[in-house]
């Protein structure tokens, strides 16, 4: 089996071959107000609730992956540090919490109701000094439509109700597993692809990093969200269902994945799940 790489400027290994398990009520970098600040005004909203996996690493503990979820104004985001970035002994997952952070900042600070990802995701890039680099997906809910920023391979999917994915986020890559990132590299804010994504009430919003959609067919999402909502669970719970399935996938050496399909099409030798952080994002859109 030939060497993968997530680099963040030529190839360069990823790091560390097992994970564990973090709860969503350690989520991190949850978006909280200690004012009295009214809900945007909106036919619908998202309700949302995630899990986070980080890679069984003692150097990083909190793994390279960072999210954000501010229901208060209906905005959600996933950065996922580039692991690559290990072998000059930098962790690329502080820069990855420290955008994400300040894309949180940068939301409340927005107009009420009027959120802007793109001017987020500029704000909170300006303001991120750390060493390293990541991707960087931000979405936000205005005028019955997700308008989202996507820099790399994390993204995000629409299910409806007996139609299955409706939409799929697109992956920006210089090459296989090498991610648009932003950070010490030549990629900036400006490569970002925004998206305006119309949505119904009853549709469910997947968001993740590659640890994710590299390890889960789009089919086996649908059918974890078609179960949970069955089960009645609520979207933490659906979306640690979801994880514990990446998480499977990722150590199953002889399954047909994502990745691995990636893999082939660029003449790559590899063979089952890729071993990676995980996070999801599971968004109820509701009236």
């Amino acid at each position: 089996m030939s060497m993968l790489f997530d680099s963040p400027l030529h190839d360069v290994p990823r790091i560390g071959t097992s994970l564990k398990r973090r709860s969503s009520s350690e989520e991190y970098y949850s978006c909280s107000s200690t004012s009295k600040r009214q809900r945007v005004d909106s036919s619908l909203k998202l309700v949302s609730g995630s899990f986070y996996i980080p890679k069984d690493d003692d150097s990083k503990p909190e793994g390279e992956d960072a999210h954000f979820v501010c229901e208060e104004e209906q905005t959600i985001g996933v950065a996922d540090g580039v692991g690559g970035w290990a072998k000059y002994g930098i962790d690329a997952g502080e820069y990855a919490r420290e955008l994400m952070s300040n894309c949180e900042l940068a939301t409340k600070n927005e107009p009420r109701g009027c959120v802007d990802p793109q001017r987020v995701l500029n704000s909170a890039y300006s303001g991120t000094l750390g060493l390293g680099s990541s991707t960087a997906c931000i979405i936000t809910l205005r005028n019955k439509s997700l308008h989202a920023v996507n820099v790399g391979d994390s993204g995000f999917r629409v299910f409806r109700r007996g139609e299955g994915c409706v939409y799929r986020s697109p992956v920006q890559q210089h090459q296989f597993n090498c991610p648009y990132q932003l950070g010490i590299t030549k990629d900036h804010p400006s490569s970002a692809e925004v998206l305006e994504v119309p949505i119904e009430d009853g549709d469910v919003i997947i968001v993740g990093s590659d640890g994710l959609f590299d390890n889960v067919f789009d089919s086996e999402i649908e059918e974890m969200v078609n179960q949970g909502i069955t089960n009645g669970q609520k979207a933490d719970e659906i979306a640690c269902t979801i994880a514990d399935l990446a998480l499977y996938n990722s150590f199953d050496r002889f399954r047909k994945t994502p990745f691995s399909m990636e893999a082939r099409k660029a003449r790559v030798q590899h063979c089952g799940g890729k071993i990676d952080d995980i996070s999801v994002i599971v968004a109820f859109v509701v009236s």
